[in-house]
């Protein structure tokens, strides 16, 4: 673990704290709103809910290992000796990743005969996808690095030109609000999980021993994990009510 600065170690303290609170309050949003939209929504919902608590729990994990991964020496953080468990981030992602993808399809309404399917393709991507990176992810060894990036790549780009393609279709017999909802969503999720990739590119031009890497991987993966759950899960929400507004399905009482 390189050193670090006062002013480094806490920014990435207080990023992960952010992204635990963040979570959980979304999670208590998400349990609370499922009775404002219509019964056929509320799985996604549901998932939505899931999605943010188990990514609540894997986050105060981190901020507790990289709590204990540090010790403070006359003014900076110095290794304590025990190691940084990331890996929590990576059995997060393998949990919560197909679990976006559900609650973006159910949502979406496309019927049982297409669902299933597209499901399936999809949360195959994402395991592959996640398999992929984690060698990479450990690796200090840049050949290493680029090599299983690219290769977790692929599923990466197969699942965003799948929901960006399903995203835009879904606005065909949508009212005004729904579709910019869709158009909003299809952007959100390309940002959000653009910021993954940049993440990995700062750890693998960075070095393993650079305090500058360490902390931008680490402010970059939580910003990332914010936006594409907690404000995925929202924006969710969003089109989720406005599709029951739409339908006559939102509770009368």
């Amino acid at each position: 673990m390189p050193e670090l600065s006062y002013g480094q170690y806490s920014l990435v303290f207080n990023m992960l704290s952010f992204a635990v609170a963040s979570m959980f309050g979304a999670f208590a949003f998400f349990v609370m709103s499922q009775k404002l939209i219509g019964a056929k929504y509320r799985a996604s919902m549901v998932v939505s809910s899931l999605v943010v608590l188990i990514a609540g729990y894997h986050y105060w994990r981190i901020m507790g290992s990289w709590e204990a991964a540090y010790t403070l020496v006359d003014g900076n953080y110095v290794s304590s000796g025990k190691p940084f468990n990331d890996a929590y981030r990576y059995v997060d992602w393998l949990l919560t990743v197909p679990l976006l993808l559900v609650e973006l399809i159910l949502v979406l309404g496309l019927g049982k005969g297409k669902t299933g399917p597209m499901l399936t393709k999809l949360v195959i991507a994402a395991v592959l996808m996640i398999a992929l990176g984690y060698p990479g992810e450990i690796s200090t060894d840049t050949g290493t690095r680029h090599l299983w990036g690219t290769l977790s790549s692929i599923p990466f780009v197969y699942i965003l030109f799948v929901l960006w393609t399903q995203l835009g279709e879904a606005t065909a017999n949508s009212t005004d609000k729904v579709k910019t909802l869709f158009a909003n969503t299809r952007w959100v999720l390309l940002m959000t999980w653009g910021f993954y990739p940049i993440a990995y590119l700062i750890g693998t031009f960075g070095g393993a021993e650079s305090a500058s890497a360490a902390v931008g991987v680490q402010v970059a993966y939580s910003i990332a994990d914010v936006t594409a759950k907690a404000l995925y899960g929202v924006m969710i929400f969003a089109i989720a009510y406005e599709k029951s507004s739409a339908d006559g399905s939102l509770p009368t009482t």
